[in-house]
């Protein structure tokens, strides 16, 4: 069997399988992050809620409606969106002009109560998933077995990430949302509904969590604590690679998700821990983190 320091080939190959699948999710859930504080710096403790409600609206179409995989992976996510509007219409939009505290505040209770509700109604033992026939099984690479679902949820994530970059750098509406953000007054000078512009942004990066929620479900048991067990990492996630920064969301995501993976090769018992000292010593040598702007 061939081994790489030591380590088993196939062994090593699957733990970064694994750190690359979680830093799929670390990356779709930071950009979500990312696109609501950059515009309404409001830091969303929601947002875990939200990507477990995706997963709970994949769940509930599938057994309820009949709807399988592909039709929960664009409407799950618009569900969780709305949703998102209407929190930020009734509640957050009321605390704009307060300090960032309250915002946390409100969405840490928000976060609670979402959390609360579901495990009253489903319990926290967790609901199945099925992977979908169409992405079921894999494929022998040679040096490790790949199952296919979990190449789908990489390549889905990087390309649901690179798109919205792409968006927001290098298109229009991008600039304007951006352009929003260091002057209100001007933007609206152009015509711009920015108050609109600013929950339809909200809406948006919610949307992200739902995404991720769905494609979530079939890999974890569908259950009421999915999202707090990862909110905390992925916030962890949003620092080192800094705040309100889209491409730092991205790259630290994955490459934090890889460096995870290989702590549990090499050193697993700093595994739970390993994000963490990494945000420590980013903030010591770079307070803005590695792609942000200080203020």
């Amino acid at each position: 069997m061939t081994e790489i320091f030591g380590i088993p080939t196939a062994a090593l190959f699957g733990q970064l399988l694994l750190g690359l699948i979680n830093g799929a999710f670390y990356a779709t859930l930071s950009l979500g992050l990312a696109v609501i504080f950059g515009l309404l710096n409001i830091i969303n403790f929601t947002h875990g809620a939200q990507y477990m409600m995706g997963a709970f609206f994949a769940w509930m179409l599938l057994n309820y409606l009949g709807l399988g995989y592909w039709w929960a992976l664009v409407l799950a996510p618009v569900a969780v969106g709305l949703l998102g509007i209407v929190i930020e219409r009734l509640l957050i939009a009321r605390l704009y002009k307060l300090d960032h505290i309250y915002g946390l505040l409100l969405t840490f209770g928000l976060a609670l109560v979402i959390e609360g509700a579901f495990r009253n109604g489903y319990g926290v033992s967790g609901l199945p998933y099925t992977i979908p026939a169409q992405l079921a099984g894999g494929t022998n690479l040679g040096f490790m077995f790949l199952p296919i679902y979990r190449g789908w949820v990489v390549v889905a994530s990087l390309v649901v990430c690179l798109a919205t970059w792409f968006v927001i750098e290098r298109t229009r509406l991008g600039a304007y949302l951006r352009a929003a953000t260091e002057n209100t007054t001007l933007v609206e000078a152009f015509g711009v509904n920015v108050p609109r512009l600013v929950t339809l942004t909200y809406g948006f990066g919610v949307a992200l969590a739902g995404f991720a929620g769905v494609l979530a479900a079939p890999i974890y048991s569908v259950n009421p604590t999915m999202g707090a067990n990862l909110i905390i990492t992925v916030f962890a996630v949003v620092v080192v690679g800094g705040m309100g920064s889209i491409l730092g969301s991205i790259v630290t995501g994955f490459l934090l998700g890889l460096v995870e993976g290989l702590t549990k090769v090499f050193y697993p018992e700093a595994a739970a821990t390993v994000i963490f000292v990494i945000m420590a010593l980013v903030l010591l040598v770079k307070p803005a983190g590695l792609f942000g702007r200080a203020a």
